[in-house]
């Protein structure tokens, strides 16, 4: 049995942000066909379940008929992975490392390389998210549905990650 933490965090910099690395043939909706991953990565099918489908995360889904695999979100590279615009609750969460604080509450939180910023529904995933890099964490409250009100989108991914382009530091407490 392969690691499957290995092998998730490698499938998320392939379907996220560099297929060319395996050469993969990846669609404009991110998808890429389930055999090509078997091969490249010299997997099982009962194994690439396992990746997709206890990762905590959720972060990889496959079509209707299991014939192809993407990440849900948290791309580099341009794909439309068919996201709808939905309300967002009236708070948002972010969690990040508290050295990135200051600059956050002056500049707002940037996409940066991302194709959007994640947000949280809850308080405990965006602590598991900020802690990702760091031990010291804040954790930000962003005042989603005032933003839609004056105009923001949203999306609400299949794995439960709120997504928006940019949150003005004016809509986080």
């Amino acid at each position: 049995m392969k690691d499957i933490v290995k092998v998730s965090k490698y499938l998320s910099l392939l379907l996220r942000h560099n297929p060319e690395k395996e050469d993969l043939i990846i669609d404009k909706n991110g998808w890429v066909s389930v055999s090509e991953i078997l091969n490249k990565l010299n997997l099982t099918i009962q194994e690439l379940d396992i990746v997709v489908n206890e990762n905590n995360k959720k972060r990889f889904e496959y079509n209707d008929i299991k014939t192809k695999i993407r990440a849900r979100q948290g791309h580099s590279i341009k794909v439309d992975v068919e996201l709808k615009k939905t309300i967002p609750p009236f708070e948002l969460y972010h969690g990040t490392s508290k050295s990135f604080e200051s600059s956050i509450r002056k500049t707002g939180i940037d996409k940066r390389n991302r194709l959007h910023v994640h947000l949280s529904e809850d308080i405990e995933t965006a602590v598991n998210v900020g802690s990702r890099k760091s031990n010291d964490i804040v954790v930000l409250t962003i005042q989603a549905r005032a933003m839609y009100t004056d105009g923001f989108i949203f999306y609400l991914s299949n794995n439960g990650v709120w997504l928006t382009d940019h949150v003005p530091s004016k809509y986080i407490i």
